[in-house]
C-alpha cells in the first residue's frame, strides 16, 4: 500500500532529526504545514520523484495522469548526458474525464505496450499522480503484469502530489529504486574500486569534471545515482564497495537500504569546493582500502590532490583581488547550504548567511561550522525562508554585493539592483571539482564586476537636478542623442 511505504519514508532511521522525534512526531511526517490542495508552489511529492529519477537516461518515464503534470515537470533539472537522450521526451497518459469516471488502468497498460514496441528502452518508469491515486488506479499491479507480459522491467513510482513536498518525493523515488531496480542484476566485472555516488544529479554535465579524477585512481563509478546513469547501471549498483551520498536529504533512505540489504557503507560528501572536493577523494580512498582495495590507492590520491589543488589555486589567482572582502547570501537547500560556503571562503569571500529552509539536522550543523571560519572573524546567520520584503531590504541596505540561489528568488536580488547568480538545477554552469571552482569563481566575478551595475545604480536622467533645471538645457543635449543613438 502507497501508505505504508510513506510511512516507512517517514519514519527514516538515519535522519538525525528525525531520530530526536517522539513516536506521535515521527508518524507526523516531515511536511513542517499542512499543504494546500492545488498548490504545487515549492514542488509536489510527484514533482520530487520526477526530478530524482528523470536524468536515468535510457529509460521511458511514462506520467500516469493529466498532460499538465508532465507538462510541468519536463525537463525541470538540468542534467547532462553522453548517451541516450530519451529522458528528454515527454510521455503521459493524458488522463480524460472519461478516464476518471471509468479508470484509467487500461489506458496506462496500453500507454506502456506503446512505449516499449516504439522505443524498446531497457525498462519504463510509471510515475502516479493526484487523479488516478485519488480514483484508486493501481499501478503496483498494471505495472507488474505489463512487465510479466511484455518483458520488460515496469517500475511503480508511488509519489502523487498530494503526499507531501518534493522532499518527500525524492525518498519515494529512491524507494521505487530500492524496491525494484537495485539489485536485479549481476554483473561479471566486480571489482575492488567500485563505488556508488548517490544524488549525484550531475547538473549541467558537471560531473564531467569529477569523473576523470577518479578514472585516474583506477576507480570506477558503478552507478552515478541518477545523474548520466543508465538502467542497468542502477539495477547492478549493489555489488559497489562503498556509496557516497552527496545529499542525504535526496536519498539517505536508498545509502541506508543499500548498507542494510548488501552491506555497502557510505558517507556524506560533496564535490564543491577544492577543499570538499579533496576531503571527499581521501574518504573515498580510505574506504576503498579498508574494503580491500590496495593500500598504494591513498599515496595516489594525495599525490593527485596536492597537483590538481595547485592548478586550481595558480588558476583562481587572477580572480581572488576582485573578489576578495565581496558579501554574499547563498540562498539554497540541501548539501550546498554548507558545501558552497567552503568554496567561497576560499576566495575570501564573506558569506553572510545561508539558506537551511531544505536541510537536514546534519546539513544544519555543518553550514553553522562552515559559517563560524568566515575570513572576517564574523559568523554569518542560518535562515530560514526569507520575506521578500527582507531580502530586499538586505540588498538595499549593503549587506550583501551577491546573491546565490534559485531562479525564483532572483528578481528580488535584481529589483534591489545588486548581482545574482543562478546556484540551483537550472543553471548552464558546472560548478564540481577543481574546474568546477574555477568556473565559479569566473562566473561570480563576471556578475560582481559587471560594469552594468554602475550604470544601473545612478540616477535616472530625469532624477538628476541638471535635467530638470530648465528647457534650454534639454534643448541643447536632443543633438548629441541623436547622434548617439544613430
Amino acid at each position: 500500500m502507497i501508505s505504508d511505504r510513506i510511512a516507512s519514508v517517514f519514519n527514516e532511521p538515519d535522519c538525525d532529526k528525525n531520530r530526536a522525534k517522539s513516536d506521535a512526531d515521527r508518524k507526523k511526517g516531515c511536511t513542517t504545514k499542512g499543504l494546500t490542495p492545488g498548490a504545487a508552489a515549492g514542488g509536489c511529492a510527484f514533482d520530487g520523484a520526477k526530478i530524482a529519477l528523470q536524468p536515468v537516461t535510457d529509460v521511458v518515464h511514462l506520467v500516469h495522469g493529466p498532460i499538465a503534470c508532465e507538462g510541468n515537470s519536463w525537463d525541470t533539472r538540468n542534467v547532462g548526458t553522453k548517451g541516450p537522450m530519451i529522458y528528454r521526451w515527454g510521455f503521459t497518459t493524458d488522463m480524460s474525464e472519461l478516464d476518471v469516471i471509468g479508470g484509467g488502468e487500461k489506458k496506462l497498460y496500453k500507454a506502456i505496450k506503446e512505449a516499449i514496441a516504439k522505443y524498446d528502452p531497457p525498462a519504463v518508469f510509471v510515475y502516479l499522480t493526484c487523479v488516478p491515486a485519488l480514483i484508486g488506479d493501481d499501478i503496483d499491479t498494471v505495472c507488474r503484469v505489463a512487465s510479466e507480459r511484455l518483458g520488460k522491467p515496469v517500475i511503480p513510482v508511488n509519489a502523487p502530489g498530494f503526499v507531501g513536498s518534493k522532499n518527500l518525493g525524492n525518498k519515494l523515488g529512491a524507494q521505487a529504486l530500492l524496491d525494484h531496480v537495485v539489485g536485479t542484476l549481476e554483473p561479471d566485472d566486480v571489482g575492488p574500486t567500485d563505488i556508488n555516488i548517490i544524488g549525484e544529479y550531475d547538473v549541467a554535465g558537471e560531473f564531467v569534471a569529477v569523473e576523470p579524477l577518479l578514472e585516474r585512481l583506477g576507480i570506477r563509478i558503478r552507478a552515478c545515482i541518477t545523474g548520466r546513469s543508465r538502467y542497468v547501471d542502477i539495477a547492478a549498483a549493489h555489488t559497489a564497495r562503498v556509496n557516497m551520498m552527496v545529499c542525504s536529504q535526496a536519498m539517505i533512505n536508498l545509502g541506508r537500504g543499500m548498507r542494510e540489504r548488501y552491506g555497502i557503507p557510505y558517507f556524506e560528501g560533496s564535490f564543491y569546493g577544492i577543499g570538499d572536493t579533496s576531503l571527499s577523494l581521501r574518504t573515498i580512498a580510505k574506504m576503498l582500502v579498508e574494503r580491500g582495495a590496495e593500500t598504494d590507492l591513498i599515496d595516489r590520491t594525495e599525490a593527485l590532490i596536492a597537483e590538481e589543488e595547485a592548478k586550481a589555486w595558480a588558476a583562481m589567482a587572477e580572480y581572488k583581488p576582485r573578489l576578495e572582502g565581496k558579501k554574499v547570501l547563498l540562498y539554497t537547500g540541501g548539501v550546498k547550504s554548507w558545501s558552497v560556503v567552503h568554496a567561497l571562503q576560499e576566495m575570501g569571500m564573506e558569506v553572510i548567511g545561508t539558506s537551511v529552509r531544505k536541510s537536514t539536522e546534519g546539513d544544519k550543523g555543518k553550514a553553522k561550522q562552515a559559517l563560524q571560519q568566515n575570513t572576517t572573524g564574523k559568523m554569518g546567520e542560518l535562515f530560514g525562508s526569507i520575506p521578500n520584503g527582507e531580502m530586499y531590504r538586505m540588498f538595499k541596505d549593503g549587506e550583501a554585493d551577491i546573491m546565490l540561489s534559485g531562479g525564483r528568488s532572483q528578481f528580488v536580488a535584481l529589483k534591489a539592483r545588486t548581482a545574482w547568480m543562478d546556484i540551483n538545477q537550472e543553471r548552464h554552469a558546472g560548478f564540481e571539482g577543481y574546474d568546477g571552482m574555477i568556473e565559479m569563481v569566473r562566473q561570480m566575478d563576471i556578475e560582481i564586476n559587471n560594469p552594468v551595475w554602475d550604470q544601473v545604480r545612478r540616477p535616472a536622467p530625469w532624477d538628476e537636478e541638471s535635467v530638470s533645471q530648465a528647457p534650454a538645457v534639454a534643448a541643447s543635449t536632443a543633438t548629441p542623442l541623436a547622434g548617439a543613438a544613430e
